[in-house]
């Protein structure tokens, strides 16, 4: 299989018409060439943290702080959880997967609850079980939660915050089963920062209130993080300091709750630019290949020996034609009714999953 376009290519994305050559799921090549296509092809959305449990349950709860929509065991996803059916989560998060992939996402980073039986969930809306629109092709890396046994099943353990639990045992078990541990930290205050952080955990969530201690701390150990903006100004709890972050350790986008906000890469990366005024690089790379570095992915860049996990927008579209820069184009202004073909293990998938 091969695409045609303008490819961007690397970590820099440099614009290069041509087309890239794949196979057996790899990108084999790209070869530069004169080609009669407006295509834009880019790597496919990694979307490094997200919370698609609470899909049963959009927009509910406008109003409340953010304890009383999120903290567990008792805030409002938790209780909804709680009260929904197998087969009315796993049909909501059917849904939710569908519209990932429609929107260009590739793979997924998944703090998922419920322990074991969450995440056999979450497995049974992969693979299409009881929804209508059969298996998804879309990639997830599931980090489990609420019980230290979670990690027979699961890719790794997603914490909730070191204010709610002693995690050292689950972090002990993460270790000798070589799974990864990532930990929510600074959403609320600063104030769980340095127990999270003492975890040593392989990646940090949300770091609204990171404090000048923890930049240094962060520096010093390269502790990747991933940033959630749209939700923490729902959740009124803030907004991350991207920049200040992005200057001491690997940055990557997560779109968070669905309950508060739609899994789109699209919409974070424009949100992200505009709040930080980063280069447009610096988004993408967020939205990419960041997110597949932090969960140990040959993926999220478009070069040869990477995983063929590939986002084709329509560069002659309404909303892209005339763009003079590609890349900001891409990450300020493009979305949804731009995209033309995603391609996910070297295998198209239809945008709508139709």
């Amino acid at each position: 299989m091969h695409l045609e376009g303008t490819v961007l290519v690397g970590r820099d994305f440099e614009p290069v018409e041509g087309r890239v050559v794949v196979a057996d799921g790899e990108i084999v090549r790209i070869e530069e060439a004169s080609v009669e296509s407006d295509a834009v092809i880019l790597p496919a959305f990694v979307n490094a943290h997200t919370h698609i449990g609470d899909s049963i349950a959009k927009e509910a709860g406008e109003g409340l702080s953010l304890d009383e929509l999120v903290a567990p065991p008792d805030g409002l996803k938790h209780r909804l959880l709680r009260d929904a059916d197998h087969e009315e989560k796993v049909a909501a998060m059917a849904r939710t997967l569908r519209y990932m992939e429609a929107t260009g996402t590739g793979t997924f980073l998944e703090f998922r609850e419920g322990g074991i039986e969450g995440v056999n969930a979450l497995r049974d809306a992969l693979a299409g079980e009881g929804v209508p629109f059969g298996e998804r092709a879309i990639e997830s890396v599931v980090f489990g939660r609420d019980d230290p046994d979670v990690l027979s099943v699961a890719d790794g353990y997603g914490a909730s915050g070191a204010r709610d639990a002693d995690f050292d045992a689950v972090r002990a078990a993460t270790r000798e089963a070589g799974k990864p541990f990532g930990i929510h930290a600074g959403e609320r205050d600063a104030d769980d920062v340095n127990a999270a952080m003492d975890l040593d955990p392989d990646f940090l969530v949300h770091m609204v209130h990171a404090e000048p201690i923890h930049l240094e701390r962060l520096a010093d150990r390269g502790t990747p993080v991933v940033v959630c903006p749209r939700s923490n100004l729902v959740t009124n709890v803030g907004v991350p300091p991207i920049r200040e972050l992005n200057k001491r350790t690997t940055v990557a986008l997560g779109t968070d709750n669905v309950m508060t906000d739609s899994p789109s890469m699209f919409r974070e990366m424009e949100f992200a630019a505009k709040l930080s005024d980063l280069p447009a690089r610096e988004i993408l790379r967020m939205a990419t290949v960041n997110g597949a570095a932090i969960a140990g992915l040959n993926r999220g860049v478009v070069e040869p020996g990477a995983d063929a996990d590939l986002l084709v927008l329509d560069g002659d579209s309404d909303n892209l034609a005339g763009a003079r820069d590609l890349v900001r184009a891409v990450v300020r202004r493009a979305g949804q009714a731009d995209v033309s073909r995603v391609v996910i293990g070297g295998e198209p998938v239809v945008p709508r999953g139709d």
